[in-house]
């Protein structure tokens, strides 16, 4: 299987804002004053520039608007509601946010249909919102499609028990961790693993500190040079600079990008910087506003979309 696409979708914001259901447990977001209109305008520039960054080096990206009537201040982040996968499988899933519940768009499966995907069959979990039980798409999964592994930092947002089951249904064989940060002297769970961890085709980036038990540090490491990736580390700092929320996608000619936030971008040393780009470009663009209210970055507004497609 590919690990990496040249498909993305990537969902404009049209009401941006801080999302008070999610700040409970994202301890990446802050707030911004200012009125809504004014923020969206800036987060819509935000997301316009980032799209064109991706178009102009080959990459597909399918853009669909946010719908203003569904109040729905995260659809900016669709990969935690959807995945899409090569055998045709579309995923979806249990959001602890009961306002992000509405993200999940009928009508987007339909336009890519439309777009000559084919979609075989919709594996829906989400009913297990009904138990209090999520699973936030690959925000919670860090898939490595290539060696069927699904990499999981468990949390409020992860379930272990749901977790398994996917792996079941998707044939992935499941890596449970629980990766921490420190907020006002406490560790807390870290709401989604693509914040502290990024797995590209030869290497991944990773904030191997979050992970507090010797032991699970130990196994994410060994399966991750299993399978020969180079594993670049990030501090916590970094981390929370978004360093570990990056996507690799493939551009034009079959090149290679690793997509990141400036900021995420400007956080790296020199010798990580040189590490990345052994293997690939790196593409960064300002987002500046998204992360701040939204708690996300760059790989958050990208659902990859692996599913095949008719030519």
């Amino acid at each position: 299987m590919k690990q990496i696409t040249n498909t993305i979708l990537m969902i404009r914001p049209v009401a941006f804002r801080m999302n008070e259901e999610t700040a409970i447990n994202n301890y990446f977001q802050k707030n911004i004053d200012g009125e809504v209109d004014a923020i969206t305008k800036k987060a819509q520039e935000e997301f316009d520039a980032f799209v064109s960054k991706l178009q102009n080096v080959g990459v597909n990206v399918v853009v669909i608007d946010d719908l203003k009537e569904n109040n729905t201040p995260d659809s900016i982040f669709p990969n935690n509601w959807v995945s899409f996968h090569e055998n045709g499988n579309v995923a979806l899933y249990p959001m602890f946010a009961k306002n992000r519940r509405r993200e999940r768009r009928e009508d987007i499966l339909a336009t890519l249909e439309e777009k000559g995907f084919t979609i075989k069959n919709i594996v829906d979990y989400t009913e297990a919102e009904e138990e209090e039980v999520y699973l936030e798409g690959t925000g919670s999964l860090l898939l490595d499609r290539a060696n069927e592994k699904a990499y999981c930092a468990l949390s409020a947002r992860a379930d272990e028990q749901l977790l398994i089951e996917f792996c079941e249904e998707f044939e992935y064989m499941p890596i449970i961790f629980t990766a921490n940060q420190t907020v006002n002297g406490e560790r807390k769970a870290i709401y989604h693993t693509n914040v502290m961890m990024c797995l590209a085709e030869d290497f991944a980036v990773i904030c191997l500190d979050t992970i507090d038990d010797k032991k699970q540090r130990k196994a994410v490491v060994k399966s991750l040079q299993d399978d020969n990736k180079e594993i670049i580390t990030i501090s916590e700092e970094q981390m929370h600079e978004f360093a570990g929320n990056m996507l690799q996608v493939e551009g034009a000619f079959q090149k290679k990008f690793l997509v990141m936030s400036e900021r995420a971008h400007q956080s790296l040393t020199t010798d990580q910087v040189a590490k990345i780009e052994k293997h690939c470009e790196i593409l960064s663009s300002d987002l500046h506003t998204i992360e701040t209210l939204g708690g996300g970055s760059a790989r958050c507004m990208m659902a990859e979309v692996f599913l095949p497609k008719e030519d």
